[in-house]
Protein backbone atom coordinates (compact mmCIF):
# COMPACT_ATOMS: atom_id res chain seq x y z
CA UNK A 1 0.00 0.00 0.00
CA UNK A 2 2.78 2.27 0.76
CA UNK A 3 5.04 1.61 -2.04
CA UNK A 4 1.67 1.87 -4.15
CA UNK A 5 0.89 5.54 -2.85
CA UNK A 6 4.53 6.80 -2.79
CA UNK A 7 4.64 5.72 -6.79
CA UNK A 8 1.18 7.16 -7.52
CA UNK A 9 2.63 10.49 -5.82
CA UNK A 10 5.41 10.51 -8.24
CA UNK A 11 3.76 10.24 -11.01
CA UNK A 12 1.32 12.96 -10.88
CA UNK A 13 2.08 16.36 -12.26
CA UNK A 14 2.98 17.75 -8.88
CA UNK A 15 6.09 15.96 -9.17
CA UNK A 16 6.70 15.31 -12.41
CA UNK A 17 10.34 16.72 -12.41
CA UNK A 18 11.12 13.59 -9.93
CA UNK A 19 9.44 11.18 -11.29
CA UNK A 20 11.79 9.28 -13.26
CA UNK A 21 14.08 9.22 -10.47
CA UNK A 22 11.79 8.03 -8.02
CA UNK A 23 10.46 5.45 -9.78
CA UNK A 24 14.25 3.97 -10.54
CA UNK A 25 15.19 4.21 -6.97
CA UNK A 26 11.14 2.26 -6.36
CA UNK A 27 12.51 0.09 -8.94
CA UNK A 28 15.88 -0.46 -7.65
CA UNK A 29 14.46 -1.30 -3.95
CA UNK A 30 11.77 -3.32 -5.71
CA UNK A 31 14.61 -5.37 -7.30
CA UNK A 32 16.91 -5.74 -4.36
CA UNK A 33 13.84 -6.71 -2.30
CA UNK A 34 12.55 -9.56 -4.39
CA UNK A 35 16.26 -10.91 -4.94
CA UNK A 36 16.66 -10.93 -1.04
CA UNK A 37 13.28 -13.08 -0.81
CA UNK A 38 14.28 -15.49 -3.77
CA UNK A 39 17.30 -16.34 -1.92
CA UNK A 40 15.58 -16.94 1.18
CA UNK A 41 13.22 -18.79 -0.62
CA UNK A 42 15.69 -20.79 -2.71
CA UNK A 43 17.89 -22.20 0.62
CA UNK A 44 14.78 -23.23 2.41
CA UNK A 45 12.69 -24.53 -0.56
CA UNK A 46 11.56 -27.81 -0.04
CA UNK A 47 11.47 -30.58 -3.32
CA UNK A 48 8.51 -32.52 -1.88
CA UNK A 49 5.24 -31.07 -0.73
CA UNK A 50 4.83 -28.87 2.08
CA UNK A 51 2.46 -29.57 4.36
CA UNK A 52 2.70 -26.66 6.89
CA UNK A 53 -0.03 -26.03 8.30
CA UNK A 54 -2.01 -29.04 7.48
CA UNK A 55 -4.87 -29.21 9.94
CA UNK A 56 -4.96 -33.12 10.67
CA UNK A 57 -2.10 -35.67 10.63
CA UNK A 58 -1.13 -34.69 13.92
CA UNK A 59 -1.15 -37.99 16.43
CA UNK A 60 -1.22 -42.20 16.31
CA UNK A 61 -1.09 -44.67 19.36
CA UNK A 62 -0.02 -47.69 18.25
CA UNK A 63 2.52 -50.52 19.42
CA UNK A 64 6.44 -50.99 18.17
CA UNK A 65 7.84 -54.37 17.11
CA UNK A 66 9.08 -54.23 20.50
CA UNK A 67 5.71 -54.35 22.39
CA UNK A 68 6.23 -50.76 23.32
CA UNK A 69 3.05 -48.15 22.89
CA UNK A 70 4.18 -45.10 20.99
CA UNK A 71 3.10 -41.82 20.01
CA UNK A 72 4.26 -39.34 17.77
CA UNK A 73 5.61 -37.59 20.87
CA UNK A 74 8.35 -40.33 21.87
CA UNK A 75 9.96 -39.03 18.65
CA UNK A 76 9.80 -35.48 19.70
CA UNK A 77 13.70 -33.88 18.54
CA UNK A 78 14.04 -36.00 15.82
CA UNK A 79 12.30 -35.87 12.29
CA UNK A 80 10.22 -38.52 11.22
CA UNK A 81 9.16 -40.52 8.21
CA UNK A 82 6.12 -41.97 8.57
CA UNK A 83 4.89 -45.02 6.05
CA UNK A 84 2.15 -46.98 5.46
CA UNK A 85 2.84 -50.52 4.14
CA UNK A 86 2.71 -54.15 4.72
CA UNK A 87 5.52 -56.88 5.01
CA UNK A 88 3.91 -58.71 2.42
CA UNK A 89 4.63 -55.97 -0.11
CA UNK A 90 5.94 -57.42 -3.53
CA UNK A 91 7.15 -53.75 -4.92
CA UNK A 92 6.33 -50.26 -3.33
CA UNK A 93 7.15 -51.38 0.66
CA UNK A 94 10.53 -52.64 -0.09
CA UNK A 95 11.36 -50.01 -2.33
CA UNK A 96 10.50 -47.14 0.02
CA UNK A 97 12.23 -48.46 2.63
CA UNK A 98 15.33 -49.38 0.83
CA UNK A 99 15.11 -45.48 -0.81
CA UNK A 100 14.86 -44.80 3.16
CA UNK A 101 17.67 -46.21 3.97
CA UNK A 102 20.13 -44.71 1.86
CA UNK A 103 18.49 -41.46 3.01
CA UNK A 104 19.74 -42.18 6.37
CA UNK A 105 23.39 -43.07 4.64
CA UNK A 106 23.52 -40.38 2.97
CA UNK A 107 22.60 -38.43 6.14
CA UNK A 108 25.90 -39.42 7.83
CA UNK A 109 25.43 -38.30 11.21
CA UNK A 110 22.31 -36.75 11.33
CA UNK A 111 21.02 -39.57 10.69
CA UNK A 112 20.45 -40.09 14.37
CA UNK A 113 18.17 -37.55 14.78
CA UNK A 114 15.63 -39.24 11.89
CA UNK A 115 13.24 -41.51 12.73
CA UNK A 116 11.78 -44.03 10.51
CA UNK A 117 7.95 -45.46 10.82
CA UNK A 118 6.56 -47.93 9.04
CA UNK A 119 2.91 -48.68 9.95
CA UNK A 120 1.29 -51.88 8.86
CA UNK A 121 -1.90 -51.75 6.64
CA UNK A 122 -2.35 -55.84 7.25
CA UNK A 123 -2.47 -55.93 11.11
CA UNK A 124 -4.22 -59.59 10.07
CA UNK A 125 -1.08 -61.08 9.20
CA UNK A 126 1.79 -58.32 10.02
CA UNK A 127 2.18 -59.66 13.56
CA UNK A 128 4.69 -57.98 16.25
CA UNK A 129 8.11 -60.82 15.56
CA UNK A 130 7.17 -60.49 12.05
CA UNK A 131 7.70 -56.54 12.12
CA UNK A 132 10.31 -57.56 14.28
CA UNK A 133 12.16 -59.13 11.17
CA UNK A 134 10.89 -57.09 8.21
CA UNK A 135 11.69 -53.44 9.35
CA UNK A 136 15.00 -53.33 10.89
CA UNK A 137 16.38 -55.56 7.94
CA UNK A 138 16.52 -52.29 5.66
CA UNK A 139 18.13 -50.19 8.77
CA UNK A 140 18.36 -51.14 12.58
CA UNK A 141 16.82 -47.80 13.68
CA UNK A 142 13.78 -48.34 11.79
CA UNK A 143 10.78 -48.98 13.39
CA UNK A 144 7.93 -50.94 13.01
CA UNK A 145 3.97 -50.09 13.72
CA UNK A 146 0.82 -52.03 14.60
CA UNK A 147 -2.63 -51.79 16.26
CA UNK A 148 -5.69 -54.21 15.88
CA UNK A 149 -8.14 -53.44 12.89
CA UNK A 150 -9.72 -50.74 14.99
CA UNK A 151 -6.65 -48.95 15.69
CA UNK A 152 -5.15 -49.31 11.75
CA UNK A 153 -8.24 -47.64 10.78
CA UNK A 154 -8.34 -45.31 12.77
CA UNK A 155 -4.49 -43.96 12.32
CA UNK A 156 -5.19 -44.11 8.34
CA UNK A 157 -8.34 -42.07 9.23
CA UNK A 158 -6.45 -39.56 10.62
CA UNK A 159 -3.60 -39.33 8.00
CA UNK A 160 -6.19 -39.82 5.13
CA UNK A 161 -4.22 -42.96 4.16
CA UNK A 162 -6.19 -45.53 1.85
CA UNK A 163 -5.70 -49.20 2.29
CA UNK A 164 -8.23 -52.22 1.04
CA UNK A 165 -7.45 -55.99 0.73
CA UNK A 166 -7.92 -57.26 -2.87
CA UNK A 167 -8.26 -60.61 -2.84
CA UNK A 168 -5.65 -63.60 -3.64
CA UNK A 169 -5.62 -66.89 -5.03
CA UNK A 170 -6.75 -68.39 -1.47
CA UNK A 171 -8.44 -66.63 1.80
CA UNK A 172 -4.77 -65.93 3.02
CA UNK A 173 -2.95 -65.23 -0.16
CA UNK A 174 -4.51 -61.48 -0.58
CA UNK A 175 -2.90 -58.13 -1.18
CA UNK A 176 -3.17 -54.91 0.08
CA UNK A 177 -3.68 -51.71 -2.04
CA UNK A 178 -2.78 -48.66 -0.29
CA UNK A 179 -1.66 -45.21 -0.30
CA UNK A 180 2.30 -45.44 -1.88
CA UNK A 181 3.18 -42.30 -0.13
CA UNK A 182 4.77 -40.71 2.96
CA UNK A 183 4.27 -38.23 5.85
CA UNK A 184 7.53 -36.01 7.51
CA UNK A 185 7.36 -34.16 10.77
CA UNK A 186 9.70 -31.99 11.97
CA UNK A 187 11.35 -32.05 15.14
CA UNK A 188 8.75 -30.10 16.97
CA UNK A 189 6.33 -33.20 16.08
CA UNK A 190 4.55 -30.63 13.46
CA UNK A 191 3.49 -32.41 9.90
CA UNK A 192 5.57 -31.00 7.20
CA UNK A 193 5.76 -32.92 4.01
CA UNK A 194 4.75 -35.54 1.82
CA UNK A 195 6.56 -37.30 0.12
CA UNK A 196 5.12 -39.23 -3.45
CA UNK A 197 6.43 -42.81 -3.63
CA UNK A 198 9.21 -42.84 -6.12
CA UNK A 199 11.32 -39.87 -5.06
CA UNK A 200 14.86 -39.81 -5.27
CA UNK A 201 17.11 -40.30 -1.89
CA UNK A 202 18.66 -36.51 -2.55
CA UNK A 203 15.38 -34.83 -2.61
CA UNK A 204 14.35 -36.50 0.74
CA UNK A 205 17.61 -35.69 1.89
CA UNK A 206 17.79 -32.47 0.75
CA UNK A 207 14.08 -31.47 2.47
CA UNK A 208 15.55 -33.31 6.20
CA UNK A 209 18.59 -30.84 6.33
CA UNK A 210 16.43 -28.18 6.17
CA UNK A 211 13.65 -29.32 8.86
CA UNK A 212 16.98 -30.09 11.04
CA UNK A 213 18.74 -27.14 10.79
Amino acid sequence: MKTSSLASRLRSPLSSSLSRRGLLILSLVAAFSLAACNKTETAEKFINTDLTGLPYGKEFTLTDQNGKTRTLQDFKGKAVVLFFGYTQCPDVCPTTMFEMAKVMTQLGPLADRVQVLFVTVDPERDTQALLAAYVPNFDKRFLGLYGDAAATAKVAKEFKVFYQKSAGTTPENYSMDHTAASYVFDPEGRIRLYVQYGQKPEAIVHDLKILLK
